[in-house]
């Protein structure tokens, strides 16, 4: 049984959750590998609906272990609200296993990250202000906090007490600029405190410790055993392709890696343990905060697949930027996460266009064609798509549960699509529910 990877191949919303959800049935473990609670996943099961933003999709398969990886950074009083959820939900999360090595989000990240974000002012990259980006910096600097200091009153309180020494002149100069910062914040918007005591601090983090320590444990070697044993293990990706810190839209990018290949850094496989590598892609595209996004649309059409698609960012409520598909942004995330299927969501939203829209190439500013991604950030901010045109489909589709049941013009986009980007899709989605699925070419 292979190891699989689950990744977004737009600037994430793709619906990856659900895909994870359905795929889990047949696996022994769902590991998330990267990103933290700037990140969110909604699933529908028996019409109840459930959001997560730290504990992986499959938590709701109870024989399953349910995975934090080292990659992830966690917020601890988020994911015990997580838990505290699920439990009132009826949900147990005694399958749920987070990794010592995993690294911490803390106060002063989400203080940071906002004050940042208010500093930049138009300039802002839009982060959902989590303190993701702050939490990976300290990683980097080796200053971080892992789980596995929680368990250390000590150890513990030696770390925050370097990492507050660290960020003492930014945390005055934010005392200094918080009146200022407060006007500029967004109505009703309150900055987090910035009073931050080293003695509050570790006795907050200590009682995270002791109610996590029942989960924390060494999943590497959890997914080694698994896989030696021969199980199915899935490897949950959190944001997308073209959100990738290196290979993605920077700066208006996530703060890790969500393409496949960052599942061995973040659970702590092989990259041999990886043979399957599932692509989500939504029907059309969208994209939240800023960035750029050539084939967004401010027209009737980006409307009908906001509304339809009930396009509202899981984490923070925003509203999702829409366009159509764009296949040059795709060909290059499925070469990248080495896509050997795709998974596409939401064709449904489609339904009622006359006309559907599909980018095949760009156009620089310049009238050069372009066939391939950009490299270069200014050729992309200022590229326009090219289309082709296809016909739309009238018919409601969300009852549809195979192949045939789809309309011809609903199968030529699929196809059309598919040849294009030179990856099969295997699975298409036409409702929120997970029984809202058909399974092409299985």
């Amino acid at each position: 049984m292979p190891g699989l990877a689950i990744v977004g191949t737009q600037w994430g919303d793709e619906g990856k959750g659900k895909i994870t959800d359905l795929l889990a049935e047949d696996a022994s473990a769902i590991v998330r590998f990267q990103g933290g609670n700037n990140a969110g996943h909604t699933i529908v099961r028996d019409g109840e609906e459930f959001k997560f933003h730290l504990i992986p999709s499959g938590i709701l398969h109870e024989d399953k272990y349910c995975v934090i990886g080292n990659g992830v950074v966690i917020d601890p009083k988020v994911l015990l609200e997580e838990i505290e959820g699920l439990r009132k939900a009826g949900i147990s999360s005694a399958n749920l296993k987070i990794s010592a090595n995993a690294h911490l989000i803390m106060p002063y990240h989400i203080l940071l990250d906002t004050a940042d974000e208010l500093k930049l002012g138009k300039l802002s990259i839009g982060t959902t202000r989590r303190g993701i980006g702050p939490a990976y910096a300290d990683k980097a600097f080796r200053i971080g906090i892992r789980v596995q200091d929680l368990l250390d009153e000590k150890i513990l309180r030696k770390k925050i007490m370097a990492a507050l020494e660290n960020k003492r002149q930014q945390l005055q100069e934010l005392t200094v600029r918080r009146r200022k910062l407060q006007k500029e914040a967004q109505p009703g918007e309150e900055l987090p405190d910035e009073r931050l005591d080293l003695h509050g601090l570790v006795e907050e983090f200590l009682g995270y410790g002791h109610r996590l320590e029942p989960f924390i444990t060494d999943t590497t070697r959890l997914c080694w055993n698994e896989l030696d044993a021969g199980n199915k293990v899935i490897f949950e990706g959190a944001q997308a392709a073209l959100l990738d810190l290196d290979h993605g839209t920077y700066p208006f990018v996530t703060s890790s890696n969500p393409i496949a290949g960052a599942a061995c850094v973040g659970a702590g496989v092989g990259p041999t343990d990886i043979t399957e590598v599932w692509g989500v892609v939504k029907a059309y595209t969208t994209r939240v905060g800023s960035g750029p996004f050539p084939t967004e649309l401010f027209d009737d059409n980006g409307a009908h697949m906001a509304e339809r698609g009930v396009e509202f960012g899981t984490t923070t409520g925003r509203p999702r930027r829409c366009g159509w598909l764009d296949l040059v942004a795709l060909k290059y995330a499925t070469r990248l996460n080495g896509a050997t299927s795709l998974a596409m969501t939401k064709l449904d939203v489609l339904a009622g266009l006359d006309t559907l829209s599909v980018a095949v190439r760009y156009r620089s500013k310049e009238g050069a064609v372009l066939d391939e991604f950009p490299y270069h950030q200014s050729v992309l901010h200022s590229a326009t798509p090219e289309y082709v045109e296809l016909p739309g489909f009238g018919d409601e589709i969300v009852d549809a549960r195979s192949e045939d049941d789809l309309p011809p013009a609903a199968r030529e986009y699929l196809s059309f699509v598919s040849d294009f980007v030179g990856v099969p899709i295997t699975l298409v989605g036409v409702g929120p529910s997970r029984e809202q699925v058909i399974w092409v070419n299985v």
